[in-house]
C-alpha cells in the first residue's frame, strides 16, 4: 500500500495539541505549545511519520537515540547544532538530525513540518 500525505491538507483540528516536554525536547523560553499527528508508523516503531506544528519558542533537541528528517511547509525556524552556526529553515526547506545532533531550535513563527523519525 501506498501512503500519500499532503501537510498542508491536514486538519488542524485533528492534530492533538499538548506542551513540548522531554524526552522529546526540554523547552527554554517557557511553555511551548505543540500539536502533531502520526500518520505512519511501522509495526516496531523504529521509523515513526506525520505531521507537527510548533508555536514560536526557543527549546532543546538531543537526538541521542533517534534521528529525525523534516520538511518545512509553513512558517520559519532557526536550528543551531552545538558548536555551529545557525541555520534557517523556511517553507520548502528540509534538514536531517542524525542520531548524536544536539542544539537548540528557535521557532520564530508558527511552524509546520512533515517529519520522519528514525532509529
Amino acid at each position: 500500500m501506498t501512503h500519500v500525505i499532503r501537510p498542508l491538507d491536514v486538519d488542524a483540528a485533528d492534530l492533538e495539541a499538548k506542551p513540548l516536554a522531554p524526552p522529546s525536547a526540554e523547552p527554554l523560553s517557557g511553555e511551548i505549545i505543540v500539536r502533531g499527528k502520526v500518520e505512519f508508523a511501522n509495526e516496531d516503531r523504529t521509523i515513526v511519520s506525520g505531521v507537527w506544528e510548533s508555536d514560536p519558542g526557543v527549546s532543546r533537541w538531543e537526538f541521542l537515540t533517534r534521528g529525525e528528517i523534516v520538511h518545512i511547509v509553513e512558517g520559519r525556524m532557526s536550528v543551531k547544532r552545538d558548536g555551529e552556526e545557525a541555520v534557517l529553515l523556511t517553507a520548502g526547506s528540509a534538514a536531517f538530525f542524525p542520531i548524536g545532533w544536539t542544539g537548540e531550535w528557535t521557532v520564530i513563527e508558527p511552524v509546520r513540518k512533515f517529519y520522519v523519525v528514525f532509529k
